[in-house]
Order: C-alpha cells, then structure tokens, then sequence
C-alpha cells in the first residue's frame, strides 16, 4: 500500500485523491512485540490516580494489555493480568484480602508480585502455585498517581524525578484524567503545535485562555536533554512574552500557565502542568494530569486548585455545539482514529511536529538495537532538568515590524539557551 497520498494540483480533483493511505505503523501501534509499544514499555507509565483504588479491583488497558491494579488490605498496590491463570476469569471481579486478591472463581490467591500464594481445591500435596507466577509488573507511586514499568525486568530505569515535580514554593496535585478515542501520538503532537492557539483558542472558539493568545507567535524550536520545547513569542506592548511549552520523551508534555498575558514582567514561571499521554491501545488514549498549585497566595487561579477541567479539553455537549465551538478534543480525535502522516502537507510552523516524530523514531530504533532511547536516566538520585515556562522581559520594540519579529525570535533564542545552560528550577539543587 503507498504510504503518501499524491500532491493533488488539479480543481475538482477528488477523484484521483479518494484512497487513504496506511498510517506510520512504526510510530503509532503500542502493542506488544510493536516497535512504539516495546519503546514506550522502557519508560514509566501511568495507571491510575491512587485515589482510584478503594474497595474494589480497578480494571485498565495500558499499552493493549488488559491488567487489574488495585490495593490489598496492607496497602501494597499491585498491578496483574486482567485473566485469571486458572481458567481464565477476570480479576476484575476478584476479592481484595489483607495480602493480594483472590480469584472470585475457584479462589486461587495472588499477591502484588504475581506470586500464587494459594490454589484452594489442589491437593495438600499440589506444587503447582510454587511452580508457577501469574504475571505482574512493577509499580510505584508519586504524588498521588500509580505508574508501572511494563518492559523487559533487566532493562527497569529508577523512576524518573523531574525538577517540576519538587519545585519550591509549589505543591504537586493530581488534576483530571479523560479519555480521547484516538491515537496517542495526534494528542502528544499537540505540545509541539504552538501556532492553533493563536486559531482554534481564540478565532474559533473565542478567547479561552487570555486575549494575548490571539497574536500569532514568531516560533522556534529546540531539542533538550529529555526531548523538546517550543519557543513562542509575541509583542505585548513594550515586553516581549517568550512561551516555552515541552514535550518530555516519550509522552509527558509539560504546560506553561494559560492566565498568562505577557503585561507584567517575571523571570522563569515554571509548568502549570506536566501531562502524560498515555496510549490504552492504537486508538484509546488516557490523558491524566499533575498539576502544580503555588504556595504564594493568588499565584495560581483558585480553579486550577480545585481541578477544574482546562477549556476545550473534552468533547462538545452535542454534535452541533462542537461544530460551533470545537476544541482540542474535536481537533485531535477528528484526525482519524489513527493519524494519516501521509495524507498530511506540513508547512513551516510544523517544524516541531516533524522534531518530535524524529525523536520519537529515535528512540524506537535505539530500543530495538537493544540500547537505551533519549530521555531515559539510569541515575538512581537525579533531579532530571525541565524547561517549560513563560517569561516576560521589557524590550524596546525594533523600528520595522520585520526587524521586531526578528528581535522576538532571537529574544525566545537567547532565554532558551540560557535556560539549558543552567535550568532554572534546578540551579543550587
């Protein structure tokens, strides 16, 4: 099957342009034994929030599989095969006891490890739960949300601490978890595509960030020691407003505040979210939040405290309302279940979409030659540099609008590279 659909040239041209070619199966299928899929598997996943996990079992797909987390009566979360090894009945309705759960079927007894700790039924003598382990994976929980390591046991990295996640002065929360029906990577994408903001949130949908998101920025891109950011900037009267938003590979973007208007001047802001997309399978996706919430009185909107739900983040109350005010969940899920790379024509402010793709087929190749991929730290102690932020600095504005917009971008330049010579939130760690 052709993997680009032709340059159409002509009017009227439809007919030579019906057939949709294949999606980049090497990019965007998760599964098992899956390029992407193995990829991904080196890296921490979220779960769930802990708070998720009550009385009982907590059925998930992450990554085509379908698994049970829950928590057992000491407290010990474990994360198994949905299917019970016995004959097959799904955990989902097992029962959570003082250590593991137990198989509402025949009531074999697994702990959060995949040990069968008990097999009622088999004879006294019966080795069978010795000899076999039901499968599991490892687990840890921070800052209130449960994340698993499903890749191969020898390859298992410490679980990564972002400077973001132990920032002074800001308290780490757990936001909102939604679900889009589409293809993980069209959502990560999205980080890297700072030029909608400046249509889809404010020309189509009306302002639902600030005003000043209307301007469209002067744009440039630059790769990190994790993955990337863009560097957004715009004239807001005599400050120069540099937007620094930040894809951490493989697939946790990292937001800068959307109350932002550029009017004041203030050094480094830091996220106001890091935002993990995480693939259930080919075209399910979860999107789960921590949010960050400062500690000075008035820093950050009540709302975002409180876990209220971003604008546009979830599909429309009916069809025709999301036809009138669509946003991002229209934008990314309409792309197709799967994105078609080839039926797409990229132009300049695209350049961080096609950044990232290579990055992300970066590291898929690295796993498969049996090396680590970029942005994933073997250092057991280490506070991992980010770079997401916005910062607003006084500028005098150029004689010519041309000159002005080159004086923006080179303005964006200079912060970033500052900025990845000594990250901010990490300086005096």
């Amino acid at each position: 099957m052709a993997t680009r659909a032709p340059f159409l040239r002509t009017r009227l041209g439809g007919y030579w342009h019906r057939s949709v070619v294949a999606e980049d199966a090497e990019l965007t299928h998760v599964g098992p034994d899956m390029p992407c899929g193995e990829y991904l598997r080196r890296f921490w996943q979220p779960v769930c929030f802990s708070d998720d996990l009550k009385d009982l079992p907590h059925r998930v797909s992450i990554l085509g599989e379908k698994l049970v987390v829950f928590r057992d009566l000491s407290g010990a979360v474990g994360l198994l095969e949905l299917h019970c090894p016995h004959r097959g009945t799904s955990l989902e309705f097992g029962l959570i006891g003082t250590k593991g759960i137990r198989c509402c079927y025949h009531g074999w007894l697994f702990g959060v490890d995949g040990t069968i700790l008990e097999t009622p039924g088999e004879p006294a003598e019966s080795t069978l739960k010795d000899r076999l382990c039901h499968a599991a994976y490892p687990v840890h929980e921070s800052h209130g949300i449960v994340f698993a390591y499903m890749g191969p046991p020898d390859r298992q990295p410490p679980f990564p601490v972002y400077d973001s996640f132990v920032r002074p002065g800001h308290r780490a929360i757990p936001g909102q978890k939604y679900f889009y029906p589409c293809n993980w990577l069209q959502i990560m994408e999205n980080a890297m595509d700072p030029a909608h903001t400046a249509f889809l949130h404010t020309i189509v949908s009306g302002s639902v960030f600030t005003d000043e998101f209307g301007v469209l920025p002067e744009l440039d891109f630059s790769e990190t020691p994790v993955g990337m950011i863009y560097i957004a900037t715009r004239r807001v009267g005599e400050n120069v407003w540099a937007r620094m938003v930040e894809a951490l590979l493989p697939n946790l973007q990292q937001v800068a505040p959307i109350w932002e208007n550029g009017h004041q001047e203030h050094p480094f802001s830091g996220p106001m979210m890091s935002r993990w997309i995480v693939p259930l399978d080919d075209t399910n996706t979860m999107l789960l939040e921590l949010r960050y919430v400062s500690e000075t009185a008035g820093a950050t909107p009540a709302w975002w405290g409180d876990r209220v739900m971003a604008p546009g983040q979830l599909a429309a109350a009916s069809y025709e309302a999301g036809q009138r005010r669509p946003g991002d969940y229209e934008a990314q899920v309409s792309q197709r279940p799967i994105a078609i790379h080839g039926m797409e024509h990229l132009g300049t402010t695209d350049r961080g979409i096609t950044m990232f793709r290579k990055q992300i087929r970066a590291g898929i190749r690295a796993v498969r030659a049996n090396r680590d991929p970029p942005g994933l730290c073997r250092e057991p102690a280490a506070v991992i540099p980010t770079y997401c932020n916005d910062t607003v600095v006084r500028v005098t504005p150029a004689a010519t609008l041309s000159a002005d917009k080159e004086l923006m971008r080179e303005t964006g330049r200079r912060l970033a590279e500052s900025y990845l010579r000594e990250p901010p939130l990490s300086v005096g760690r």
